[in-house]
């Protein structure tokens, strides 16, 4: 195969490798925005949650309070708004409804937080630039204000209860002052009852601290880390990796693809040069295998179409030595004939030879004309009983010892059928030639039409033709006694055309013994209306 076509196989994985690299680039940055919306609601669903519990239980007053405090303590505006006041879609609202923050992103840091207050048709809306710092110290103090109000023994139960319900995206713990970790200046200011934030052990993240007035345990958020992105550098080694892996899968199927075709370019270079019994391998069902089994089956439509051209070619020349050595027999009788009346016999016999050559070419052309396709076959109605009339009247002169009749005809809607007028009268009359030829005394035709299909049966008395030859007795030049045919004009090439023209009918022409009169009764069998072409 021509490697120009490999070659733009390669050009166009090229670009759908560049194509896979830029929908890599655009996953990466859509996951990117999706951890960053997760996590922001993360941060912020336990702490709204919180506070749009605690505006649940208050009245108006109260809630204009506890928004007044919330707004010095995070340093944004706090406010209730009405769900009929938001453009939400249905994903947004089924959040809300489930007791779920909602976070809109305002700008590169900024976000809105809504969550929804209680059974009521309220949303809390908040403007925050940074969730998690902003979050931490009115966290701390929400939960102090919650559990002060229960005993020391109490607070670690009612804390766990807290987090599991409000649903926290952090840790927040109570633990003993000396536990956590504290350097002695971060514990006085905690004792003090101030709030202090810590980096981690990691260095990546913050923990904050604030004490719990009456009570010797602190309370603990964290760590709270920031999200870091997925960076630009395992864009690169994924895309690269991934890239290889295709690049190795895509060579290897095109590799096998250009094996696969090459093996049937070495084939086809094989049945060129006369290895007409080369095949190619296909047994898979893809696109190759396929070509494959076409390439088989046009080589094998090949090999069998020149098989019959040689035979043809050989059938041919056996039959143009017979009468070409009768003429030069003859010319060399005239030579030596020394009466007018031998001449005349001579030359008699000559016009015969001639006459036998010209059926001879002219069957030969015909079977020719038609193994090359299909003919402009123009369908018409015909009359079978007109038709048949007529090759009775040209053909019964032809033998006086022979009876040429009708048989029964049997029609259900009158004797038309659809067929091209000349090429079925040459079926019929080479049906009927042939019938004559091998017949004792009688010759009969006949044929039955019903709603879709028809049926010519042309009959005769002679010996019949054995069972065992029924399916060979079409082929170019059969003979069944050679001399015998050879002696009643036969040429081999009748029987053959005949299959071909009702095939091209879309019909069959069989062979068979014929019940009234003992010998061969042949059949032409088609559709009595043909379609369209």
């Amino acid at each position: 195969m021509n490697r120009s076509i490999f070659l733009r196989i390669y050009g166009g994985m090229l670009a759908v490798l560049v194509l896979v690299a830029l929908l890599g680039a655009l996953s990466l940055h859509l996951v990117n925005e999706v951890r960053a919306a997760q996590h922001r609601e993360r941060l912020a669903q336990g702490t709204f949650s919180l506070m749009a519990d605690n505006l649940a239980q208050q009245n108006e007053t109260e809630r204009k309070r506890s928004l007044l405090m919330w707004e010095r303590l995070l340093g944004v505006p706090l406010e209730l708004q009405p769900m009929s006041a938001r453009t939400l879609d249905g994903g947004q609202r089924a959040r809300l409804y489930r007791g779920l923050v909602v976070v809109e992103k305002t700008g590169p840091h900024a976000a809105q937080v809504l969550r929804k207050v209680g059974q009521e048709d309220l949303l809390l809306v908040a403007q925050v630039k940074q969730v998690s710092e902003q979050l931490a110290r009115a966290t701390l103090y929400l939960l102090a204000d919650e559990l002060v109000r229960y005993p020391v023994t109490e607070q670690q139960q009612r804390l766990a209860d807290i987090t599991q319900s409000k649903g926290f995206g952090f840790g927040v713990a109570l633990q003993r002052i000396e536990r956590v970790g504290l350097d002695d200046d971060q514990r006085r200011r905690v004792e003090e009852g101030d709030t202090v934030m810590a980096l981690g052990r990691d260095g990546d993240s913050i923990r904050v601290f604030a004490g719990l007035p009456g009570s010797p345990l602190v309370l603990e958020i964290g760590p709270l880390y920031q999200l870091n992105p997925y960076p630009p550098q395992l864009l690169i080694l994924i895309a690269f990796l991934g890239l290889c892996l295709i690049g190795l899968v895509v060579y290897l199927l095109v590799r096998q693809l250009e094996r696969r075709v090459s093996g049937m370019e070495i084939a086809a270079t094989r049945i060129a040069q006369g290895s007409l019994d080369t095949r190619v391998p296909a047994g898979d069902a893809d696109s190759v295998g396929r070509l494959a089994a076409a390439f088989n089956g046009m080589a094998e439509h090949l090999q069998r179409s020149l098989n019959m051209q040689r035979e043809l070619v050989r059938a041919v020349s056996h039959e143009l030595r017979t009468p070409v050595a009768r003429l030069r027999f003859g010319l060399e009788m005239i030579e030596s004939a020394t009466t007018e009346q031998a001449r005349a016999k001579h030359l008699a016999g000559m016009d015969g030879d001639i006459q036998d050559l010209d059926k001879l070419v002219d069957e030969m052309l015909t079977y020719a004309r038609l193994e090359q396709g299909a003919p402009a076959l123009k369908f018409q109605r015909i009359e079978l009983d007109a038709l048949l009339d007529r090759v009775i009247e040209e053909l019964a002169p032809l033998n006086s010892k022979v009876r040429l009749l009708r048989g029964a005809c049997q029609a259900s809607d009158g004797c038309w059928v659809e067929a091209e007028p000349r090429y079925l009268h040459r079926a019929l009359q080479n049906l009927v030639s042939n019938a004559l030829r091998h017949a004792g005394s009688e010759v009969r035709l006949s044929y039955q039409l019903g709603q879709q299909r028809c049926r010519i049966d042309v009959e005769d008395d002679g010996p019949g033709i054995p069972e065992g030859v029924w399916d060979r007795i079409f082929t170019p030049f059969t003979r069944l006694d050679d001399s015998r045919t050879r002696a009643s004009g036969g040429h081999g090439l009748g029987l053959s055309i005949v299959r071909r023209i009702i095939y091209w009918h879309a019909g069959r022409a069989t062979v068979g013994r014929s019940e009234a009169l003992g010998g061969a009764c042949f059949s032409l069998n088609w559709p009595r209306e043909q379609a369209p072409q």
